[in-house]
C-alpha cells in the first residue's frame, strides 16, 4: 500500500483499495501497524491526504491499513468502518471524523484498549471529547478559523475596506466543527475588516457541490447584486461557480474555497474560480504518520499541531515562486 503511485492514477486507485479492504473483513493487524480511518476518498481533498499518510508511512517506515466512507456524509457507516478497524487492534488509530460525535463510541472502545487516537485534519470537538472522556494523542490539521479569515482577507485586498455589497457563505454540514470555524474565521475577519460588506445568507451546503450550486443560484435571484462568495469546501465552491457563471456574473462574484485540491486549482488556472485557501492535506498525511511515530516512541508532541494554509490565486499558481506550491497535490 505504501509503494510509490503514478500521479495520475493515485487518487482513483486509493479509493479502490478503500473498498477493497472493506470487503477484506477483520484481520490481525501486524505488529506496530496503524489504522487510518478517512471521511472518503471520492474527493481528491482526502485522496491529497491519503497521498501524504503513504508517503510518511513510506518515509517512517511503518505499515498501516486503511479504511475510508463513501462519503463525507455517512456518519454511521463511519462509525461501522471504525469499529471494524479497533477489531484489528492497531497500536495507533489516525481518524478523520465525518462530525464531532459519530466515532465517539469506537474511540472509547480505542482508548480502553491502549490504543492511541489521532484527530486528523481535526474534526473532533475539544470540549465534546472532554465532556465524554476522551483524550486523543493530538489533533492535526490546518487552523480553520485562521483559513476562513485568510479567505476574507483575500477578498477585501482585491475588492477594497470600502467595498459595499451582499455576501454569502455556504458553510459545511450542519453541526461540522471543520465547516463552523471556517465560516466563523471568514464572518468575524470581513466584519472586522470591510463592515460594508455584508453577508445576507449563511447557509449550510452539506460538502455537497449541487447543493451549493442551488444554494448560489437561490441567492443570485435574491441578491441579484451580489459580490461574494465564500464556500467552507471548494467542491461546494465549484457548485457556485457553476451557478454564478450561468447567471452571467462571472466577472461581478468573487468566489472563494477553502481546501486547494486539484478541480479548484484547475478551476482557478481557468479563471474561474478566484481563490481557494490551501490546506494542504498532503502535508497534514504525512506529519500526522511522522507525529504518531513519536508518540509511539515516547517522545514529546504538541496536543495540537497546526499545518500552514495558503492562499492559491491564479497569480500565485502561474508565478510557481511560492515554496508551499510542493505540497499543493
Amino acid at each position: 500500500m505504501t509503494a510509490f503511485i503514478p500521479k495520475i492514477n493515485r487518487f482513483t486507485l486509493a479509493l479502490g483499495v478503500a473498498l477493497a479492504m472493506s470487503a477484506i473483513g477483520v484481520a490481525k493487524a501486524e505488529d506496530g501497524e496503524y489504522g487510518v480511518l478517512m471521511k472518503t476518498l471520492a474527493n481528491p481533498f482526502w485522496g491529497a491526504m491519503a497521498q501524504g499518510v503513504a508517503d510518511g508511512a513510506k518515509d517512517a517506515g511503518v505499515k498501516y491499513f486503511q479504511q475510508a466512507a463513501e462519503s463525507d456524509q455517512a456518519a454511521e457507516p463511519q462509525l461501522n468502518l471504525c469499529n471494524t478497524m479497533l477489531e484489528r487492534k492497531p497500536v495507533a488509530m489516525i481518524t478523520a471524523a465525518i462530525n464531532s460525535t459519530n466515532l465517539l463510541p469506537c474511540l472509547k472502545s480505542a482508548q480502553d484498549a491502549g490504543i492511541k487516537i489521532v484527530d486528523l485534519d481535526n474534526n473532533l470537538d475539544q470540549a465534546v471529547l472532554d465532556k465524554e472522556g476522551v483524550k486523543v494523542t493530538f489533533h492535526i490539521g490546518s487552523d480553520n478559523v485562521a483559513a476562513g479569515a485568510q479567505g476574507a482577507e483575500y477578498l477585501v485586498s482585491k475588492l477594497g475596506k470600502d467595498a459595499k455589497g451582499p455576501v454569502l457563505v455556504i458553510e459545511g454540514l450542519s453541526g461540522n466543527i471543520t465547516g463552523e470555524k471556517r465560516a466563523k474565521g471568514f464572518a468575524d475577519k470581513l466584519k472586522e475588516l470591510a463592515p460594508g460588506l455584508e453577508i445576507v445568507a449563511s447557509l449550510p451546503g452539506d460538502w455537497d457541490r449541487g447543493k451549493a450550486a442551488s444554494i448560489a443560484t437561490d441567492t443570485l435571484t435574491a441578491h441579484p447584486d451580489l459580490v461574494a462568495i465564500f464556500c467552507a469546501n471548494d467542491g461546494m465552491a465549484l457548485g457556485a461557480v457553476e451557478s454564478v457563471y450561468a447567471a452571467g456574473k462571472g466577472q461581478q462574484v468573487t468566489m472563494i474555497g477553502v481546501d486547494g485540491n486539484v478541480d479548484a486549482v484547475k478551476s482557478i488556472k481557468e479563471g474561474r474560480l478566484n481563490a481557494t485557501v490551501a490546506q494542504l492535506p498532503y502535508l497534514v498525511g504525512k506529519q500526522a504518520v511522522e507525529n504518531v511515530k513519536k508518540a509511539l516512541a515516547g517522545e514529546k508532541v504538541e496536543e495540537s499541531i497546526a499545518v500552514p494554509t495558503l492562499v492559491l490565486t491564479k497569480d500565485v499558481l502561474d508565478a510557481g515562486k511560492e515554496p508551499m506550491l510542493q505540497y499543493v497535490k
